[in-house]
């Protein structure tokens, strides 16, 4: 399996499809998505063979990400190559939820298991405030659509927003009250463009779980091969309540997950200052020559990013990464 220099062992690929969006989120795009390398995209053939070396090297679960990944208009296909993968057990879906409702049967046809789908607000209004979209109704009956389908591992991705959300706690524990899925709250991250709404918009989310502790939720254990989320449950909910807080101390120690662009750049980390690209390797049918690439490369991979001093390396906005 693939380690770095501070032992940990890496074996979860977070994998952008696209750089566009149609979510206008006003604290990823609020001026809309400007994508520029859209005829640049990685084909088909080259993520079955990115994913190849990431499975010869140890990899067992591949998250879709983008961007809106939805967009390609080869998805079904993207899915269901990468779950053909020999060894990977897990095929993840990040998504804004616009084509939810209808595709979520065929995204599960594919081979998907798992999905998350960003949702701001409980509040239409709010939530047409945060998106620029007004498809709340929607998207929510598309949640329910692939419950009732039987897909098992739902999240939905919240990011917290003083002025939109900071104080709508109990709302979204109401939300989870009846439905088994995951509801996790995000802290805003910094990126190169969003400096000024940072400032006034960041809440840090030890302020939740100060809450959830008082109202009797507990910490549960962490999986294998899971994200960075702090999980609480509690006996009188169906859900449970989640905290991804990467201003938290120690938030890198278990780093677990490398990144890859949707134009074949390998990002070490979120907030990388420099790129590696590992495109060339993808057209030749060699995983073994993708592993030793990523080997020799992880080990120049820092233990921390450095959010706290305002260091957001290359990332313009997290549209071009997928988080």
């Amino acid at each position: 399996m693939l380690q770095d220099s501070f032992e940990r062992r890496f074996s979860y690929l977070r994998l952008s499809l696209t750089e566009s969006c149609n979510f206008r989120c006003n604290y990823c795009l609020p001026d809309g998505s400007a994508c520029d390398n859209k005829a640049a995209e990685l084909t088909l053939a080259e993520i079955k063979q990115l994913v190849q070396g990431f499975a010869h090297a140890g990899t067992t679960k591949v998250r879709l990400t983008g961007g809106e990944p939805t967009l390609r208009r080869d998805l079904c296909s993207i899915i269901e190559t990468v779950r053909a993968t020999d060894g990977i057990t897990q095929v993840a879906l990040t998504t804004n939820g616009y084509r939810l409702n209808k595709d979520i049967h065929q995204w599960l046809d594919a081979g998907l298991t798992a999905l998350n789908v960003s949702v701001d607000s409980l509040d239409a209004d709010t939530f047409h405030l945060v998106t620029g979209q007004d498809r709340l109704p929607d998207i929510l009956a598309g949640i329910d659509r692939a419950l009732a389908l039987g897909l098992q591992k739902v999240k939905i991705n919240t990011v917290l927003l003083r002025q939109y959300n900071g104080r709508s706690l109990s709302s979204f524990l109401e939300f989870v009250r009846d439905k088994p899925i995951s509801l996790r709250f995000i802290e805003l991250m910094q990126t190169g463009d969003n400096g000024a709404f940072f400032k006034t918009q960041h809440v840090s989310g030890q302020s939740i779980i100060s809450q959830l502790t008082a109202a009797g939720w507990q910490l549960m254990p962490r999986l294998a091969n899971a994200g960075p989320a702090l999980e609480y449950a509690h006996p009188d909910y169906l859900g449970t309540i989640g905290l991804i807080m990467p201003y938290s101390d120690h938030f890198c120690d278990d780093c677990n997950r490398l990144r890859v662009s949707s134009t074949g750049q390998l990002f070490l980390c979120l907030f990388a200052e420099q790129h590696q690209n590992l495109r060339h390797l993808l057209n030749q049918d060699n995983p073994a020559a993708i592993v030793e690439f990523l080997q020799a490369q992880l080990q120049f991979k820092p233990f921390s990013h450095q959010l706290a001093k305002a260091q957001t390396g290359q990332t313009r906005q997290l549209a071009m990464i997928g988080g």
